[in-house]
């Protein structure tokens, strides 16, 4: 099954991702810090972080949602093509007239 354009031009775009970070961005109250929540191995995760890397961690989570929507996408587009191929092959054969 060949990729379309389309799909290489996700591909590409996943591939030129460099920072990624899971989780979520949250300003502590009353502080100057920020924290990162992330759910991992069925707890929730929380990892202080200083004012002055919050930008680059904003960017690396950023970088991870791209990814994720890029993927969605990528795996839609397969799953249409892999889907029409297999209507065709599996279409019962017309019986002549």
């Amino acid at each position: 099954m060949r990729t379309s354009r389309k799909a290489e031009q996700l591909l590409k775009q996943m591939a030129c991702i460099e920072r990624m970070e899971r989780g979520k961005l949250c300003r502590m109250t009353g502080r100057p810090h920020y924290n990162l929540q992330v759910w991992r191995n069925g707890k929730n995760e929380v990892r202080y972080v200083r004012q002055e890397e919050v930008q680059a961690l904003q960017e690396a989570i950023d970088g991870y949602n791209r990814f994720m929507t890029l993927t969605q996408q990528y795996a839609d587009l397969i799953i249409a093509k892999t889907r029409q191929i297999h209507k065709k092959r599996f279409a019962a054969p017309k019986t002549p007239k």
